[in-house]
């Protein structure tokens, strides 16, 4: 397995959540019409990006098992989790974080 396909595939998985961010702050600004909700640099940079990740995924994929993309892409949920907790404020309840180490723990073991 190539280890730069496997960091490509990682990062992507990390820049789709920072452009679901940057999709979130957009959303959460008010614009005087319609077009600029739409047409702005949040949502344009947002929208680049995955595209980026799009195209580095299917280069990865070259490399590396297909099977490995799911458990690339459920890591995303923890770093959904991390921006969320620092950047967005919001707090991490028990459940969620009880939900979080499950989500490892299962990394874990489904990458054994």
């Amino acid at each position: 397995m190539n280890k730069l396909a496997l960091f490509i595939a990682l990062t992507g998985a990390f820049l789709g959540v920072v452009s679901q961010f940057m999709l979130k702050l957009a959303a959460n600004k008010k614009y005087k019409n319609g077009l600029q909700q739409y047409f702005n640099p949040l949502v344009i940079g947002a929208y680049l990006l995955l595209l980026i990740i799009t195209m580095a995924n299917l280069y990865s994929l070259k490399f590396i098992p297909i099977s490995l993309m799911p458990l690339i892409e459920a890591t995303s949920y923890v770093h959904v989790a991390v921006i969320a907790y620092f950047f967005l404020k919001e707090s991490i309840s028990p459940k969620k974080l009880l939900g979080l180490c499950l989500i490892i723990i299962g990394l874990i073991i489904a990458s054994i």
